[in-house]
C-alpha cells in the first residue's frame, strides 16, 4: 500500500509538473485542395485484379476474417470484405469495418512528431527530460524513440514483473510515471543497438500531446484524419472500449482486454482499407510532410549487421540486394493481425486486416510482392 500511494503522489505531482492540460484549438487544419481522384487505365485494372484475385484465392485460408484491399497507382483493383465484424453477433465485415491497425499505427505516430519537428517545435536530437523534467534515462532522444535505439524496457514486460494488475487499464501517463518511479533497468545502453519497443511510441504520443496542446486523439483527427479524408479513422480512447470492433482467437473465442489496452501511440488507431490507401496516397505528396521528412522517415538507421532488414523513423524497411524496397509496417494485438505494405517503385498497395487471429496474413502479403516485381529471394518475417 506504502508503494501504491507513493507512486499515486508522484503521478500527481508529476503530472502537475509536466503540464499536460490541453490547450484551445480553433478549428481544424486548413487543408489544400484535394486533387481529381486516381484513374487507372481499364485493362490495366483488370490485369491487377485478376493478379490479385487468382493469388488470394489459393491462399486465403477458409478461416479468414477481415478485408483486404490491393491497390495499383491509388487504384483499389482487389477488395474482399469476409466474415463477421463480432463472431458472436454475426454482423458482417463491411469496407467501413474499423479495425485496430495495431503496430501498423506507429508511423502514424512517427508522421506527427515529424511534422511537429518540421514545424520548429520540436527536434529530433531533443533529450527526453526536456519535455519530461527529470526523465531519469539522459542519453535518450526523440530519434531514438522513433527508430527504436532508445534501449528503454517495455512496459508490456515490466508492469507485470513489478505487480501491476493485470485487469487495471494503464494509461500513457502511468508508463511515463512508472519509468519515472520504478526506473526499471534498461534493455540496452542508447543508440548501440535496434530493439523493437512500445514504450518509445507510447512515451512519442505524449509529447505530441505536450508539444501540440491537444490530445494525440485530436492531434491525430485535426491534422491527419480529417485533411486526409480518413473519416473512419480514429485514436482509440478508453470512453471508446465498449463500441469498438472486437478481436478474437484463431478458435474464434473473444480476446479480453487487460491493462496493455489502455496506451496509444504504439498502437489503438482503428481504421478501415480505404481510409489506409488515402493514407499511404499522402505520402507520394508533400501535403502532409516535406520530401525532406519524408526522406528522413525512409533512411535505415539500423545497420549494426548486414541484411536486408531494416527500421526508419517509423517505418520498417525492407532493403533487398537488387535495390527493390519495401516500406511497410506489421502489427499483432490480440486477435488482430495488420499487414500494410508499400511498393513505391510499382506503387502497388497492400493491405490486410483482421480481428480473428490468423498469423499466416504475413507470409501472404509478402509472397505477394512479387506478382507485381522482382521481389523474391527475400527474408521477411511476420513481426509487427
Amino acid at each position: 500500500m506504502k508503494r501504491i500511494f507513493l507512486i499515486a503522489l508522484s503521478f500527481f505531482t508529476f503530472s502537475n509538473s509536466c503540464d499536460f492540460g490541453y490547450k484551445r484549438y480553433d478549428g481544424p487544419m486548413a487543408a489544400k485542395p484535394a486533387p481529381p481522384p486516381p484513374t487507372l487505365d481499364p485493362a490495366v485494372k483488370e490485369r491487377y485484379h485478376q493478379l490479385a484475385k487468382n493469388f488470394l484465392d489459393r491462399r486465403l485460408p477458409s478461416s479468414f476474417n477481415g478485408a483486404v484491399l490491393i491497390a495499383k497507382d491509388g487504384v483499389p483493383v482487389y477488395e474482399l470484405y469476409k466474415g463477421f465484424r463480432d463472431l458472436r453477433t454475426k454482423d458482417s465485415i463491411t469496407a467501413e469495418t474499423r479495425f485496430q491497425i495495431a503496430s501498423t499505427s506507429k508511423p502514424f505516430t512517427a508522421a506527427a512528431v515529424l511534422k511537429l519537428a518540421q514545424e520548429g517545435k520540436l527536434s529530433l536530437n531533443d533529450p527526453l527530460y526536456k519535455f519530461f523534467p527529470g526523465f531519469p534515462y539522459a542519453e535518450v532522444t526523440v530519434q531514438m524513440l522513433l527508430n527504436h535505439r532508445s534501449g528503454l524496457p517495455n512496459y508490456l514486460n515490466y508492469f507485470e514483473a513489478n505487480g501491476w494488475n493485470r485487469t487495471t487499464p494503464a494509461t500513457n501517463m502511468d508508463v511515463l510515471n512508472t519509468l519515472m518511479t520504478w526506473q526499471p533497468p534498461r534493455a540496452y545502453k542508447p543508440n548501440t543497438h535496434f530493439n523493437y519497443c512500445n514504450t518509445n511510441y507510447v512515451l512519442l504520443a505524449l509529447i505530441v500531446e505536450k508539444v501540440s496542446g491537444q490530445s494525440f486523439a485530436d492531434y491525430m483527427k485535426n491534422h491527419f484524419f480529417d485533411p486526409l479524408g480518413m473519416s473512419n479513422t480514429f485514436v482509440l480512447t478508453l470512453a471508446d472500449s465498449a463500441k469498438v470492433t472486437p478481436s478474437f482467437d484463431g478458435y474464434g473465442s473473444y480476446w479480453q482486454h487487460d491493462f496493455s489496452d489502455g496506451p496509444y501511440g504504439d498502437k489503438n488507431i482503428y481504421s478501415t482499407p480505404r481510409d489506409l490507401l488515402k493514407w499511404d496516397q499522402s505520402w507520394y505528396t508533400n501535403n502532409i510532410l516535406s520530401q525532406e521528412m519524408k526522406d528522413s522517415a525512409f533512411t535505415a538507421y539500423s545497420h549494426e549487421r548486414p541484411g536486408t532488414h531494416h527500421y526508419g523513423l517509423g517505418w520498417r524497411l525492407l532493403m533487398l540486394p537488387n535495390n527493390k524496397k519495401v516500406i511497410y509496417h506489421n502489427g499483432r494485438w490480440h486477435g488482430f493481425n495488420s499487414s500494410f505494405a508499400r511498393l513505391t517503385e510499382e506503387k502497388v498497395t497492400i493491405i490486410i486486416l483482421t480481428n480473428r487471429f490468423n498469423h499466416s496474413i504475413y507470409k501472404i502479403a509478402r509472397d505477394m510482392y512479387d506478382l507485381f516485381g522482382h521481389y523474391s529471394n527475400n527474408d521477411e518475417t511476420g513481426e509487427e
